[in-house]
Parts: C-alpha cells; structure tokens; sequence
C-alpha cells in the first residue's frame, strides 16, 4: 500500500510545490499559512497549528504538530463471524464503489465477502452494485426499488451466518426526500441489524467525497448525530488540490480515517496512514 496515499495526493501536493517554488529548510509562519489555506485546511485550525510554533519553522517541528491532529483512538475490531459494516453518505460520495473496493480489499486478504444492496431508493444503486459483485464474483442480497432497507440488512446478516462469510458489507441511501426521514431509517437499518446478530453493525463507515474538503465536515456531523460514525472513507482524493482537508475533518471529527480512496480502480483503496500523508505534504515545502 505504501506510496498509494502520495500519488493520491499528487494535485494537493503539485499545487503547494507551486505555491513554494524553491523547497527549504525553514518556512516562516507566513508562508506556512498560505501554504495550509491553499490545501484547503480550516483557517481556525492552521491558527491552533501555528500557535506553538515559532517564526521560523521546520519541517520536524510541522510534522510533529500535523500528526498530532490525527491521535485518535483506532477502532478495535471485534473477532466476530460474521464482521458487519454499514456503509453511509450522501448521494455521489462513491459509497457503491466504495464498497466493491472494501470488498475487493478482504477478497485480497483470504476473506469471504457478502453484500448488501440496502440503498433501495435508488434504482442505479442498486444495479451498478449488483455489477460489482459480479465482478468480483461475491454473492449480494438485493431486492426492488422503494422495497424496505431493513429486510435487505436483515437478509444479508441472515445469509452471512448461514453460510459462514466473514464479511457483511451493506450500502444505505444516502438521501430521502427530508432530513428527518432519512433519519429514521438509518435508525432503523442499525435496530434491525442488532436484531439480526447482536452487536451489529460492529462498524459504520461514513464515506465522504474528497473534492468537497472541508465542507464535508458539517455533512459528517449531521450523519454522527444521527447514527455515531465509527470511522472515515475519504473518496476521489486524487481527483482534487484539497487533500489538506483531511487534517481538518480529522480534527473536527475526532473520528479515525481508516482507508482513501486513490483512483477508479477496485484496487484503489489504501488504508489511511497519517505519517505517510504527511510526509508527503511536507515532501513538497521542505528540502
């Protein structure tokens, strides 16, 4: 995986490589500002990095302070059969591809998988992930459009069990016509679940779309009020200059980034490793 988070970050770090011209040993604050708001990190936040720093920084002083931002607790992963995740997030985030790579991803490590296909609202969900699972030659429980998500969350848990899968992976809608709406039936996707295998879903994954930066934060929130988010997906990061984003969504959050998506294949997802997004903006400012 090393080296997937750099080359996704090739747009964020081609843009600070201009903004810098010549790369140095140290920065002043000034320049590390407009660096920062250039990658699109919360003002506020560059301001709260900045504070304990002095007028000239280096690269080991920024790095320390930028990993610090990302010191949340990892999830601990129950040793359960099968493990559930339910997958959230808007309309257009890239939950369905998402989905096929996280998939893709334990097929890669010896895993059986099974999904869901819990976004009845739409149709074209509902097929483009019926189309992956073909792909990759996984069984997906699925059902018409505007039929209940709960029963196809129960299903798939049902099944999982049944046949001894590892993996339970299921999509939700990402919009209905109200807020409150959707609400309620993220609520009741999660009670169903339980009632399918207690303790699940064991982990529920918000995915959110690169190019939108920091404006995914308030969306993030509305969606761990309703249902608490267990970790982070962040979609389409090699499609945007923004990748300074993540240190705000993780500090804002408080929540772990556990995997980015790196392109359009199935095989483009990495797990998230703080320490080599790092280096890789601090690669484009310092010598």
């Amino acid at each position: 995986m090393f080296g997937f988070i750099k080359r996704a970050l090739k747009k964020t770090v081609k843009n600070l490589e201009e903004g810098v011209q010549k790369k140095k040993k140290e920065a002043s604050k000034e320049e590390i500002e407009e660096l920062l708001i250039e990658a699109d990190v919360d003002y506020d936040l560059i301001e709260k990095i900045l504070a304990s720093l002095p007028s000239k920084i280096n690269r080991v002083m920024l790095k320390n302070e930028l990993l610090f931002l990302f010191h949340t607790p990892r999830i601990k992963t129950p040793e359960v059969k099968p493990f559930v995740e339910l997958i959230i997030g808007v309309n257009g985030a890239g939950k369905t591809t998402t989905i096929a790579k996280l998939a893709h991803l334990y097929q890669q490590q010896g895993k059986s998988v099974i999904v869901g296909a819990g976004d009845t609202f739409r149709a074209a969900a509902i097929e483009q992930l019926t189309r992956w699972a073909d792909r990759l030659n996984i069984p997906i429980v699925a059902t018409k459009q505007g039929h209940d998500p709960s029963a196809v969350a129960y299903d798939t848990i049902a099944k999982a069990k049944a046949k001894n899968f590892d993996n339970a992976i299921i999509d939700t809608a990402g919009r209905l016509h109200t807020q409150s709406n959707l609400a309620e039936e993220l609520k009741k996707i999660v009670r169903v679940c339980n009632k399918a295998m207690e303790g699940a879903p064991h982990r529920k994954l918000l995915v959110l779309d690169g190019t939108q930066g920091s404006s995914t934060i308030n969306q993030a929130k509305v969606f761990d009020e309703m249902v608490g988010v267990d970790g982070i997906i962040v979609t389409k990061l090699d499609g945007t200059a923004k990748g300074g984003a993540l240190l705000s969504i993780s500090n804002e959050l408080k929540l772990p980034i556990l995997y980015v998506g790196t392109g359009e294949g199935v095989e483009d997802l990495a797990v998230f490793d703080p320490n080599e997004y790092v280096d890789a903006i601090l690669d484009a400012i310092f010598e």
